[in-house]
């Protein structure tokens, strides 16, 4: 039986802290975080009935870190660093070999390399492989579902210096017609940009202007560290898609309660082989809810669960670059072990094909999509 952990994080303090201390919910939230950093990090839940299609298994347990994305950018580095080092000593005692990395735990400070440095003989991974092969995948298929063919779309990717903006921007560079890369470093950009002309088809243009950059995105995917929402109904041109990698996300809520003609689409999110579930030490009976329907995870979850099953007690992903090769790798290894993407989800619930129908005919109309396409879209099973 193999072993993992991963680690987890309150985002909204109110919400995730009020799941189990409900007078959370009526608290300001600085008293609350004033709190939860005084607390140490503990186990919420095992993570059972992962079984490969090979036939091997692996258990694991969610290890919870008691601060949000704002302290973490708040306090000393060290500070979260020793915080994090107190759930990978409970991961060892528990007797996993790989700990992965959840939502900002994988951004802070240097992307785990100085984790996995504090905490030798535990394999540490922040899961961005991963993250990038699903985020490319679900971008591509929500887009053709919406009639919009990669070989002629417009991307942006917000995001794009990042560890999984860039290597998303240098694939979608090679399929896209053209690729908006929209980040906050000139310099930066100009850079990524000088590569992929040399390596891709797609014509390349910068913005550091977030509005500017999506203004005529067909298709966009977001993967910042920005604690706050970017992403506003304004910047998004009717009919897009949106594929929101970020934890904290990037698109404001904003944009499910005015935009019916945007498909924006949780990045990542991927059915588990086996039967797995998670059950509560604190509660025998019950089971810890991430957000995600039953045998589903996020990505990065996955990747750390693939690893396991594969044997692979290695840091696989760690610092702020993802290589192509290190994302055909773990796409080969999903693949081995049956996990694949499990279809869409969009601000906490499922989205199926009659919603992106309905979605595509407000955005073009009931006849025609943006290319005078049929408005009856693939179907999602073809995401298997």
């Amino acid at each position: 039986m193999q072993q993992f952990a991963f680690v987890i994080h309150p985002i909204d303090a109110r919400r995730d802290v009020g799941r189990k201390y409900p007078i959370a919910r009526y608290l300001p939230e600085r008293l609350i975080e004033w709190y939860i950093r005084r607390r140490d990090p503990l186990v919420v839940s095992e993570i059972v009935g992962v079984r490969s299609r090979t036939g091997e298994e692996a258990r694991g347990w969610f290890i919870g870190c008691p601060l949000t994305p704002r302290q973490m950018r708040a306090l000393p580095l060290d500070f979260t660093w020793q915080k994090l080092e107190q759930c990978g000593r409970i991961a060892q005692d528990l007797g996993a070999g790989i700990l992965g990395l959840g939502a900002f735990t994988s951004v802070v400070g240097d992307g785990g390399i100085t984790l996995a440095q504090r905490l030798p003989g535990l394999a540490v991974t922040t899961g961005n492989s991963y993250t990038v092969a699903t985020a490319i995948e679900g971008a591509r298929k929500a887009g053709e579902m919406m009639g919009y063919a990669l070989p002629s779309a417009k991307v942006a990717v917000v995001g794009a210096t990042g560890s999984i903006g860039a290597t998303c921007a240098e694939i979608f560079a090679r399929e896209a017609a053209q690729v908006a890369l929209v980040g906050r470093s000139t310099e930066k950009l100009e850079s990524l940009a000088a590569r992929l002309r040399a390596q891709g088809r797609a014509g390349i243009t910068l913005f550091t202007d977030v509005a500017a950059g999506l203004k005529e995105a067909d298709i966009i995917l977001t993967v910042t560290s920005a604690v706050d929402a970017i992403i506003l109904p304004e910047h998004i041109k009717r009919g897009a898609v949106v594929c929101d990698v970020a934890r904290p996300r990037d698109v404001s809520v904003r944009v499910a309660k005015e935009r019916n003609d945007v498909l924006v689409l949780e990045g990542g999110v991927v059915a588990v082989p086996g039967d797995m579930h998670t059950p509560r030490p604190d509660r025998p009976g019950s089971e810890f809810s991430f957000g995600f329907p039953p045998g589903t995870a996020y990505a990065c979850m996955s990747e750390t669960m693939i690893l396991a099953l594969e044997g692979r007690y290695e840091s696989f992903t760690l610092g702020k670059e993802v290589s192509v090769a290190q994302v055909d790798e773990i796409s080969a290894l999903a693949a081995r072990h049956g996990f694949h993407l499990a279809g869409f989800r969009s601000f906490e619930h499922a989205v199926d094909d009659a919603e992106i129908a309905c979605i595509r005919q407000n955005a073009f109309g009931p006849d025609s999509g943006p290319s005078g396409l049929p408005a009856t879209p693939p179907q999602s099973e073809a995401i298997r």
